[in-house]
């Protein structure tokens, strides 16, 4: 069976397994069923890595078998059961091969689906009030989708634009599975289509940019409160009577990284308080991640879901009724734009998971 795993492989599983047990321990732990955030959180961390459990244990049981069945043939006591064995052993060989290598594609996209907490920020690009027009219907859609998998959005900041639409979203999207799939979106999108602000009815090119950041919680990342100063002013722009005159808007700045948070969505400078410090953690926990994976990126040629705002991703053409991914290729990379924009994304972000997990395979 040494061929069919590797010992580095068999380590990882095996931790995953006393993972898997020590995850159930601390969910039936009185302590824990009382704060329904932990709940969650280690709800979605061992749902992503028990179809790997539970494939392993079965792949150990098939092994244990096997080696049973070799056992028998090399004694050669008993023809009859030598016989049996040997019409035995290839489907047993068979299920374990087809076990591993299930488990070796869960493996690789594990991590990804124990990340049930995602920031989505959505900012107009090139295009003038069409843009900001593109950038809200582009958060309506992942609205969409989200309803559709029934996860839970949560608004830190919108800014309007005077045409409709949004010059910036963020917005908070928590649910099982939700960075695993939203992951991908990070990037630019393209839209090329006939503005509402456009009179003589000519095709107009826009762009959105989308950044998907992971939420990671507290422990996981390098974040020391007195590296963090805080300042709380007055909000800024358009507004009721009060809006310049109470001092309810909260503004971060972190030393070592440079990262700048401002937040006054709310009127509560303790909820404004509260999201500037979500939103500075998940940058900075997106931040540290690029460095730490960025020797690791050199060594792959291609990069999907890396949330590069540079980097167009997807063209949405309305003339044609087609959105084409460009990361998919010429043939598998285009989808119907009236199902995509309606929040049916699945479709789409299957294929990219596709691509995806098979180049991680190939890097293993």
């Amino acid at each position: 069976m040494a061929a069919l795993i590797a010992e580095n492989l068999l380590r990882k599983l095996d931790e995953l397994d006393r993972q898997f047990e020590q995850l159930g321990r601390q969910l039936a732990d009185p302590a824990v069923v009382t704060d329904h955030r932990k709940v969650r959180a280690l709800s979605v961390k061992r749902a992503a890595i028990e179809p790997i459990v539970s494939d392993y244990r079965a792949f150990r049981r098939s092994r244990e078998q096997i080696e049973d069945l070799r056992s028998v043939i090399e004694a050669n006591e008993d023809a009859e059961l030598v016989e049996l064995a040997r019409e035995e052993l290839p489907g047993l060989q068979e299920e374990a091969r087809v076990l591993i290598d299930g488990i070796q594609q869960r493996l690789v996209t594990a991590d990804d689906q124990a990340i049930g907490s995602i920031i989505l920020e959505v900012r107009a690009g090139v295009g003038g009030d069409e843009a900001g027009i593109w950038a809200g219907d582009l958060l309506t859609m992942y609205r969409r989708f989200a309803a559709e998998k029934r996860w839970t959005i949560e608004e830190i900041e919108l800014a309007g634009s005077e045409m409709g639409g949004f010059k910036s979203a963020i917005i908070n999207i928590s649910g099982e599975g939700v960075w695993a799939n939203l992951g991908y979106e990070g990037g630019t999108h393209q839209v090329k289509r006939v503005p509402v602000t456009e009179a003589q009815g000519r095709i107009h090119t826009s762009t959105a940019t989308v950044a998907v950041l992971p939420e990671p919680e507290e422990i996981e990342i390098r974040l020391d409160p007195n590296d963090v100063k805080e300042m709380i002013t007055t909000s800024q722009g358009p507004g009721g009577q009060n809006v310049n005159k109470v001092a309810t808007a909260v503004h971060l700045i972190h030393g070592p990284s440079g990262i700048e948070v401002r937040m006054q969505d709310t009127k509560s400078q303790a909820q404004n308080r509260e999201k500037a410090w979500q939103l500075l953690r998940a940058r900075l926990y997106e931040m540290q991640k690029a460095e730490s994976e960025a020797e690791r990126a050199e060594n792959r040629h291609s990069m999907i879901g890396s949330g590069s705002r540079a980097e167009k991703i997807r063209t949405y053409r309305y003339k044609e009724n087609i959105v084409v991914d460009h990361r998919l290729g010429s043939s598998g990379g285009t989808f119907n734009l009236t199902e995509v924009m309606a929040g049916h994304l699945q479709v789409l972000i299957d294929r990219l998971i596709e691509q995806d997990t098979a180049q991680r395979l190939a890097a293993l």
